[in-house]
């Protein structure tokens, strides 16, 4: 058997049992993808703590539901969406208390930092002036190393879709850090 095909054979087994309920696999499997589901949370998120809880929240998410991977090839990138989507959850989640606690702060208070405005140029505040969904193509492409067909399979759309929005993010993030 070559390499590939017995690495195959593993995921296939470790699915298997994982499925079956055997946590020494499952433990098997976070191992393996884990730090990766973490850095896509963190660039989505912005936010180590917040991409943390994604990817805790992911991995119960995919334990309750490991019997719906029917292909060992496809256990990756469910669990990379599972992640992107508990990520993109969460900061809706914060906005929504953001803006209810706004609403409740006294006239005339402000809580932004007005020293915050003269580091803008830097790729994370770039970053997090984009929308989470354009952070996830992102991540998905960048990160994770799909390709713009997964891409456009995990997120819905057209391959040259996907290519077309990443074009611009690119153009956008390069103009926005050249401009001093």
């Amino acid at each position: 058997m070559t390499r590939v095909g017995a690495a195959a054979s593993d995921e296939w087994t470790l699915l298997d049992l994982a499925t079956q309920g055997n946590e020494a696999a499952f433990e098997q499997i976070v191992a393996t993808h884990h730090a990766e589901m973490q850095r896509i949370s963190f660039l989505i998120a912005g936010d180590p703590d917040l991409a943390q809880d994604a990817v805790q929240q992911a991995w119960q998410i995919a334990w309750r539901k490991l019997t719906s991977v029917r292909k060992p090839a496809r256990l990756r990138s469910w669990l990379i969406a599972i992640a992107a989507n508990e990520a993109r959850q969460l900061i809706r989640r914060r906005r929504r208390r953001s803006e209810l606690e706004s609403q409740m702060d006294p006239p005339g208070w402000s809580g932004t930092d007005p020293g915050g405005a003269l580091a803008n140029l830097d790729l994370v505040e770039a970053l997090d002036r984009l929308k989470v969904e354009d952070r996830v193509l992102l991540a998905l492409r960048y990160v994770a190393g799909f390709d713009s067909t997964e891409i456009a399979r995990m997120i819905g759309g057209s391959a040259s879709g996907v290519r077309t929005r990443l074009a611009r993010l690119l153009d956008r993030l390069r103009e926005e850090l050249t401009d001093a």
